[in-house]
């Protein structure tokens, strides 16, 4: 024997136990009605069940362990919420439990009517040292079912994302344009520099840009002067023009840059340095100042594409990856992938967010239809489910399966994933 109380769980809800001739400890004749629902919350496993003991009908709470003395382990002895248990269900009986009036509590053991196969695939399932527990099984579960589950996570996985959203509108007093232009900043980054360009969004607010709209050199001047690569001496004309114009507007907005040190190249491919996207950072706001305004009216996911592709960049960057160092041809353009991460962990979640904040479910579809039009990320976790045999014809389902391997996966919660129940049932 060697699985938790939550197995036990499993073989209750989906009475995979042989239930033909039951009968309690004591030789009474037993018969289920309705197994209960499962309670998640405190207090005995499964609710509103209702049995037939003998000849009498009962209705209440069934408490599930894998031995009958981890009712007294447990102190379930001392918990009057434990009052109303009908049955204790358990694998093994190895003690006699009474209520506090006296009364022996009914026992249902388990041990020999669990087959034997269905306990080997559970250790199977849990024993695993593969990448996720049904490595191997998953291309046995139909297609649909799969799909099906993953929208359940989806799901999950934004919601857990609008939590952090709705923190920061909440900080920023119900703003949602400084809102998305936090969270579109720290896209920028793309993991490496995801909180060097959070901490720049911090220190100049969106509604500052949106005074200088007009002249792009300020707002490339206040871009990497905020961003601490203004400090220096320069050779060339523009990064000094930029110096000279941000020395006057940090004076007349009490601008305090961020350290330039904690931007990372190292590791990094010329086109991702942060200088490079900063740059396309700071054209995106010429192109399209009030970007969230913008977002929530365009519906057609070849316009939203639009604002991020050919960007006004200054064509210095045609010619470096850096301030000081020169180079030849410079794509200066947002590559087609970059665009499609930022449709998808900015556009798509703030359409997702801001349609359930209000209500308002257009907004959420809206959200899923633009997954649906962006393709399957590639990634480690993704790849390893593909070489699984799981197929993925677009960003809701990889986007699914990244929170299945986090909520279920990691976590060893087979029970609790549609997948491996599936997995489970099959005979």
């Amino acid at each position: 024997m060697n699985f938790p109380e939550d197995f036990l769980h499993y073989i209750w809800q989906f009475r995979s136990f042989d239930y033909n001739d039951l009968k309690t400890a004591d030789g009474e004749n037993l018969k289920i009605f309705h197994q209960g629902f499962l309670n998640k919350n405190a207090g005995p496993d499964f609710s509103n069940a209702k049995i037939l003991i003998d000849q009498t009908v009962w209705a209440g709470n069934i408490e599930i362990h894998v031995r009958s003395s981890d009712w007294l382990k447990h102190n379930h002895q001392s918990d009057s919420s434990y009052e109303n248990v009908i049955l204790h269900v358990v694998y093994e009986n190895d003690a006699e439990i009474r209520r506090t009036n006296g009364s022996l509590l009914p026992v249902l053991e388990l041990k020999n009517r669990i087959a034997d196969d269905l306990i080997r695939k559970y250790e199977h399932l849990f024993l695993t040292l593969t990448d996720f527990p049904c490595f191997a099984q998953i291309q046995t579960v139909d297609q649909f079912i799969i799909d099906s589950f993953l929208s359940r996570t989806l799901i999950e996985r934004f919601e857990e994302k609008t939590k952090s959203v709705i923190e920061t509108l909440n900080e920023l007093n119900g703003n949602w344009d400084e809102t998305f232009y936090r969270f579109m900043a720290r896209n920028f980054g793309f993991k490496v520099n995801a909180l060097p360009f959070e901490l720049f969004a911090k220190t100049i607010p969106q509604q500052i840009y949106g005074k200088h709209k007009d002249n792009a050199q300020q707002i490339e001047a206040l871009v990497f002067g905020s961003a601490g690569f203004l400090n220096d001496k320069f050779d060339e004309d523009y990064p000094e023009k930029l110096k000279k114009e941000f020395q006057f507007l940090q004076k007349k907005y009490n601008i305090r840059p961020i350290d330039v040190s904690i931007w990372k190249f190292m590791r990094m491919r010329p086109q991702n340095f942060p200088t490079i996207r900063l740059a396309q950072f700071a054209a995106l706001i010429v192109k399209a100042n009030h970007l969230f305004s913008k977002v929530m009216e365009i519906r057609e996911v070849t316009a939203l594409r639009g604002l991020f592709e050919n960007l006004p960049v200054n064509n210095y960057w045609k010619t470096h990856y850096h301030f000081k160092k020169v180079t030849t041809g410079v794509n200066i353009q947002i590559g087609k992938t970059s665009v499609d991460n930022i449709l998808l962990n900015t556009v798509a979640l703030f359409l997702f967010a801001y349609g359930k904040h209000t209500g308002t479910q257009f907004y959420i579809s809206r959200a899923i239809k633009l997954l649906e039009s962006l393709p399957a990320e590639q990634n480690a976790i993704t790849d390893k489910f593909t070489e699984a045999g799981v197929r993925m014809g677009h960003a809701f389902a990889s986007q699914g399966i990244l929170q299945l391997k986090k909520q279920y996966c990691d976590e060893k919660k087979c029970l609790s994933c549609g997948i491996g129940i599936k997995i489970l049932k099959q005979t």
